[in-house]
């Protein structure tokens, strides 16, 4: 029997009708490259095997490798001891990976920012912390809306799926968990704008409860705002990623190299 390491975050799914529903809800086709991050005591691993022919896991407690090496031997399923944080999920299959998991919630919104650099993503489902889907999935004026609803829409899809008790977890968490389907959306901020872009929302979002002018200052004048036809009193959590997006994309006469007619 797995022994459970509080220092992984580890709680262990056993529900058999919520685990054949995330089996289900991560579309993978026979033949396609899945990838299961943090397979514990495998019992997501053997739903997921009704259905492929062949699963790649990756497991960073050695104790539980040895386990599901025995349980789940090659050439099946290939086990990848490591850091996830560590891992280029793109040395398995240079496209098209489908990835699922029950994800420790302590390393969760890293986990999914590291994966979204990973151009050979094509779909990930993943059990999180249900506070975390709905700021995900939050629009703008909402009460979850922020920094992390921003930086994630502007790179994937998010679409929220079923709730999770925290009964079928062993042992049972304090949170209540919610599954989620994540689709990458690659160059949906042009690579040129994506640094811009990421230091204007953490700019905005670090004073949030400021009007645009003011959180913004520092990039914006009264002409540049008129101009993108944005109101500057408006603040950040009222504004949706595409128009950070049309922000980061916008350079001023200035910036752009433009001179001002002089006056005659």
């Amino acid at each position: 029997m797995a022994v459970l390491k509080k220092r992984f975050g580890q709680h262990f799914l056993h529900d058999e009708g919520v685990l054949q529903r995330i089996a289900s809800a991560c579309l993978a086709a026979p033949g396609e490259q899945t990838v299961e991050i943090g397979p514990g005591g495998g019992a997501l691993t053997a739903h997921l095997l009704q259905r492929l022919e062949r699963l790649h896991v990756i497991e960073i407690d050695r104790d539980l490798v040895a386990d599901l090496g025995r349980r789940f031997p090659p050439p099946r399923v290939t086990i990848h001891e490591g850091d996830v944080l560590r891992f280029s999920l793109c040395e398995i299959g240079a496209s098209g990976l489908r990835v699922v998991g029950n994800l420790p919630y302590n390393i969760s919104t890293p986990l999914i920012f590291h994966l979204l650099d990973q151009p050979c993503i094509q779909s990930m489902v993943f059990l999180l912390q249900k506070e975390v889907v709905d700021r995900l999935a939050a629009a703008p004026c909402g009460p979850d809306y922020g920094r992390l609803s921003v930086m994630v829409q502007a790179r994937c899809d998010v679409a929220p799926l079923f709730a999770v008790s925290a009964q079928a977890f062993t042992p049972p968490p304090k949170v209540e968990s919610r599954l989620v389907y994540l689709r990458p959306i690659p160059h949906r901020i042009p690579a040129p704008d994506a640094v811009r872009f990421a230091k204007l929302v953490a700019t905005a979002f670090s004073q949030r409860r400021k009007m645009l002018r003011h959180s913004l200052k520092a990039y914006f004048a009264a002409d540049d705002w008129r101009a993108l036809g944005i109101d500057p009193t408006r603040r950040a959590e009222t504004l949706a990623f595409e128009e950070f997006a049309m922000l980061a994309a916008y350079r001023s006469p200035a910036e752009a190299g433009v001179q001002e007619p002089s006056t005659p």
